[in-house]
Formats: structure tokens, C-alpha cells, sequence
């Protein structure tokens, strides 16, 4: 009897024993009847190929995976989908005066920026988006300081970019609202502008061109404390408005300036929106725990997401539209098909609120962020 026994190659080596010719005698004649049936078989194989088709197998279910944690944060007033570098695989986490710059692929850190700006001290980050592969767009407050003046003075709100790679500042220094009177700025990664709202005024402005506008909407007369824009920009979204009782976001038409929808069905205070990267849908995150699924356009509901258990602070359509990830105050991330509305996944390693949570640009990671800790989950399957 034959012995196998698996070599470092990989290869099976098979060792006979002596005294067996018979039997390699029978093994031949067993090897050349194996080799008529293999070519009959590639013969009938070449005759059937013209009318054979290739069928695909079901997709695999997407599952993602624990990829680690770090100390700092991810925008807090805006999708965090501007942390991840365009090619996906670096992530940008804002720790105080720095900016953490962690290396996806290999799961470690790839290089720690610490900005500095002239006469400007104890600069305190609010967020780090990608503007290109090798440049970030810096939202951050410090103190001025100079030398041989005792006086200190709180900035305004500042705006700069940094270049990764050199380590240094790129073009002017920004103060943003410096006038006094405007609503927190906020950075929309989908459209690539900044936006400050004040009396009805949006002002926008672009970092990376310094082009910009002002969008007036006349019958705005209280303040929107959560707005979105749409990729398109054929649509504004106006939420949390003071004084206004009605808890559902009114719709804005940008083109006519005028209200003309709401998202109804909120029995809560709507605490994020989200349109998907088409324009097609819009996803908001809402205190009564539910994760509601609209059409652009005619504005109906299409899905009601239950699970979380409390409020939820923010939800994102993933870059092609089949998925939502969700983060709430229960701690978790939850994962959604954008189709159906089924739960996928309960992602629960966080041990605080989740305030929010992005897609990378490939859909292969996922990231969410408390006050003070980011998470991150790597995709597997679901290709």
C-alpha cells in the first residue's frame, strides 16, 4: 500500500514499499484507463464549449470585520466621508492639535501631521478633509500670539490647507464668519464647498478653486441647525429649525429659492440626512431611533429601519447606493441593505455613542466616531 505524505511544496509524494510490482502493474493499467476517460471527457468538453454559458454564482453576502481603533474624532457637524483619501486607503483622524493620518491597507499609522500657522497658538482641529491625494482642508480655532505683545486673542474660525507629503501649509490662511452672526461652517465632501448660514443666506465657498456664492431663501427666516445639500445641487434640506414645531426637514427647490416638500413620518428631532452619491434617495438618522429612506423628487417614504436602541446620530449611503451604515447612541453601527431595508450586520465593539460613521470611497472600510474614539471595520465578501 502507498504511503502519501504532502511535501513543503505543496506536491503529494508517494512512496512504495518494495515487494509491490503487481500492484504497480494494476496502477498502470488503472493510470492509462484514467487518461482514454480524461480525453473523451476534453474532447465532448471542446465539442459543448459553443454552447455552454458561464452562470455567476450569488454574491456573498458583504460582512465586515474589526480593523482597529484610535484616539481622536471625525467631522462632527457633517459626513466624515471626506476623512478617507480618494484611492481609499488612508484615513484622516483629528487628535487636538493634530491630524492622524492611518495607513487602511496595512492597519497602522502612516504618518502624524502636527499643523502650525504664524503668530497662531494652541490650534485646536475640528476636522480634516481630503481635498486630493496629498492634500487636506483644515477647519481649526487657536490664539493669537505675538511675540513681545503680552495680549492673546481668540481667532475666528480658520481655513487651510495642508500638504500631506511636504508637511506645510498651501496658500492663504482663511478666517471663516469672521463678521459675527453666521451658524457653525460645515464642509460638504459630495459638492466639495463650505458652507455658513446668516439671515437666510447660504454663503458657499470651494477651498480648492476659491470660487463661491450665496444661495438666498427668502422664506428661511429662523435658523436651520442641520442642512444638506444635494450632489446635484437642485436640492437644499433644511432641519432642526428654531422655533418650528414639526419635527419632519422641509424641502427646499434651489433653482425657484422656494420651500415646496417636506420629509414626513419623524416623531423625533432629526439629528442627520444624507442624500447617496446619484441624488436619487435621501437617508436621515432621527432621535425616535428609526432610519427612514426617501425619494428624491416626489419626496415618499420608502423604508422605515428599526433596530437601534435610541437615538440615532447620523446615516450614510455607501458610495454605489446598495448600503446604509447607521451610528447611534446605543454604541453601535448598523448595516442596512439600501434595497430592502433588511439589517445586515450589528457592529458593537464601540463602547460609547456613535456620532458618526462613513464609507470609504470603495466601500472596503467603514469608520465611526464617538467624541474621542474612531472605529474602523474592514470589508470582506459583498464584491
Amino acid at each position: 500500500m502507498s504511503k502519501i505524505k504532502p511535501s513543503h511544496r505543496g506536491i503529494s509524494i508517494i512512496h512504495s514499499r518494495p515487494g509491490a510490482a503487481r500492484s504497480r502493474r494494476a496502477d498502470s493499467q488503472a493510470w492509462r484507463a484514467v487518461c482514454l476517460l480524461a480525453a473523451t471527457v476534453l474532447l465532448c468538453a471542446q465539442g459543448l464549449r459553443a454552447q455552454v454559458e458561464t452562470v455567476e454564482g450569488p454574491r456573498s453576502a458583504p460582512i465586515w470585520v474589526s480593523h482597529g481603533r484610535v484616539e481622536g474624532h471625525l467631522p462632527s457637524r457633517s459626513s466624515a466621508a471626506g476623512a478617507f483619501s480618494p484611492d481609499s486607503s488612508l484615513l484622516a483622524i483629528v487628535s487636538e492639535e493634530k491630524v492622524v493620518l492611518i495607513n487602511l491597507r496595512a492597519g497602522d499609522i502612516h504618518k502624524v501631521l502636527k499643523p502650525h500657522l504664524p503668530e497662531i497658538v494652541d490650534l485646536d482641529i475640528h476636522s480634516a478633509d481630503f481635498l486630493a491625494s496629498n492634500l487636506l482642508f483644515l477647519l481649526a480655532n487657536g490664539v493669537f500670539h505675538v511675540k513681545g505683545k503680552g495680549q492673546v486673542t481668540p481667532t475666528p474660525l480658520l481655513a487651510f490647507q495642508w500638504d500631506m507629503i511636504e508637511d506645510r501649509q498651501v496658500g492663504k490662511l482663511d478666517a471663516v464668519g469672521s463678521k459675527g452672526g453666521f451658524s457653525p461652517a460645515r464642509y460638504f465632501p459630495q459638492i466639495s464647498h463650505l458652507a455658513i448660514y446668516k439671515d437666510g443666506n447660504f454663503d458657499l465657498w470651494n477651498p480648492r478653486t476659491g470660487t463661491g456664492g450665496r444661495i438666498t431663501i427668502s422664506d428661511l427666516t429662523q435658523v436651520p441647525n442641520l442642512y444638506e445639500f444635494s450632489p446635484d445641487g437642485h436640492w437644499l434640506l433644511l432641519a432642526q429649525i428654531q422655533t418650528a414645531s414639526a419635527a419632519d426637514p422641509t424641502v427646499v427647490e434651489l433653482k425657484a429659492h422656494k420651500f415646496v416638500d417636506s420629509l414626513r413620518g419623524h416623531t423625533g428631532t432629526v439629528l442627520g440626512m444624507a442624500f447617496s452619491r446619484d441624488g436619487k434617495k435621501v437617508v436621515t438618522a432621527c432621535e425616535d431611533g428609526k432610519v427612514r429612506v426617501f425619494s428624491t423628487g416626489d419626496w415618499k417614504l420608502l423604508l422605515t429601519l428599526s433596530g437601534h436602541q435610541g437615538p440615532v446620530h447620523r446615516a450614510e449611503f455607501s458610495p454605489h447606493g446598495e448600503w446604509i451604515a447607521s451610528a447611534g447612541e446605543d454604541q453601535t453601527v448598523r448595516l442596512w441593505s439600501a434595497e430592502d431595508g433588511s439589517l445586515l450586520q450589528t457592529l458593537s465593539e464601540s463602547q460609547e455613542p456613535l456620532l458618526n460613521v462613513a464609507f470609504a470611497p470603495d466601500s472596503s472600510f467603514i469608520a465611526a466616531s464617538s467624541e474621542k474614539i474612531v472605529l474602523i471595520w474592514q470589508r470582506q465578501g459583498g464584491n
